[in-house]
């Protein structure tokens, strides 16, 4: 038995190792590889499986190619998992007239925040490429079949208080229109839920969150919750 008081933070130093994402349909993974590589993902590994599926193995930045943290994999779900969200499925009649209520609560809790459940962040450095990925994510989604209906995009401006700021993103392309506000000051949100990625309780869509923080602030969205 451990001591409590020998119970102490050691020396060790972690990273964030991996993720693991999977695909529902063995057509989806190059469309899903593809999402990843546009996010800003860097492709390190495309592994053909026996089973007609591929393996995919990202890295968020060149500068870990060969590491072992800042790892993305993509693969196809595996089957037992498969058949555990089919039943799941069945059990609470998705997409009949008896769905359960559970359902279409879950749903509407989802639409008003993309937070509300599983999701994975990604912080950006530059803004301007945030602004130019929402820009090209809502014209690929109107233009390429392979995408087109797959891909929502929510957007979140910080809560408002900087001038600075503010004024920033009045006139940005991207989110100028935005009435939605973060959790908190001095960072932006962008949420990408895409059904090409399937996790979560309904085991549906993924949410992937890519955040930028204005420099020069130590309190901001990601270090402070505010609640308004």
């Amino acid at each position: 038995m451990i001591n409590a008081a020998e119970n102490t933070q050691t020396s060790v130093r972690l990273s964030m190792g991996h993720v693991a994402l999977h695909y529902a349909r063995p057509e989806d993974g190059p469309t899903a590889a593809k999402l990843l590589s546009l996010i800003g993902l860097v492709e390190t590994q495309d592994l053909p499986l026996p089973n007609g599926t591929h393996f995919y193995r990202f890295v968020v930045h060149n500068d870990h190619y060969a590491r072992g943290d800042g790892i993305f994999y993509l693969s196809a779900v595996p089957e037992a998992q498969q058949k555990l969200v089919d039943a799941v499925r069945d059990a609470l009649k998705i997409g009949t007239a008896e769905e359960h209520p559970s359902v279409g609560e879950m749903r509407a809790a989802l639409v008003a925040d993309p937070e509300y459940s599983f999701h994975i962040g990604l912080l950006a450095d530059s803004l301007e490429a945030v602004e130019q990925l929402v820009l090209d994510l809502r014209a690929l989604e109107a233009t390429d079949p392979a995408f087109k209906g797959r891909l929502k995009i929510t957007l979140n401006r910080p809560m408002p208080g900087d001038a600075q700021i503010d004024a920033r993103l009045d006139a940005s392309p991207a989110f100028g229109d935005v009435t939605r506000y973060a959790y908190g000051r001095n960072g932006l949100q962008v949420f990408i839920e895409t059904d090409l990625l399937v996790s979560g309780t309904l085991g549906e869509s993924t949410v992937i969150e890519i955040d930028y923080v204005f420099p020069g602030h130590k309190s901001h969205v990601l270090s402070v919750v505010e609640l308004g």
